[in-house]
């Protein structure tokens, strides 16, 4: 879930910069910076049952699951966003610290 946002338009860069010394974590959509919002127990036992099925699944297929820590930028500028699970069997992403 997203919170309203309040901040200014950033671009791209200014968003990346400036979330890396945020406490939580925010989305980024057409210039517009919306906070990351708590999920339910529910919520994340679904996220994690897909994530283990997911992984047993790609086993030796050279991909990788990551769940709702990871960055997902969709190009460099953007949108960015934490999906509560992703996929990824690009090997450039394994190398990736902040954004995937």
């Amino acid at each position: 879930m997203i919170a309203q946002s309040k901040l200014p338009v950033m671009t791209p860069t200014e968003y990346l910069k400036w979330e890396e010394n945020q406490p939580i974590k925010h989305e980024y959509i057409n210039g517009r910076v919306y906070a990351m919002t708590g999920g339910t127990i529910p919520h994340n036992d679904v996220a994690l049952n897909l994530a283990s099925a997911l992984k047993n699944h790609l086993r030796g297929k050279g991909c990788k699951v990551q769940m709702a820590d990871s960055k997902v930028g969709i190009s460099e500028k953007g949108p960015f966003h934490y999906p509560d699970v992703m996929v990824s069997c690009d090997q450039r992403d394994r190398q990736a610290r902040q954004v995937i």
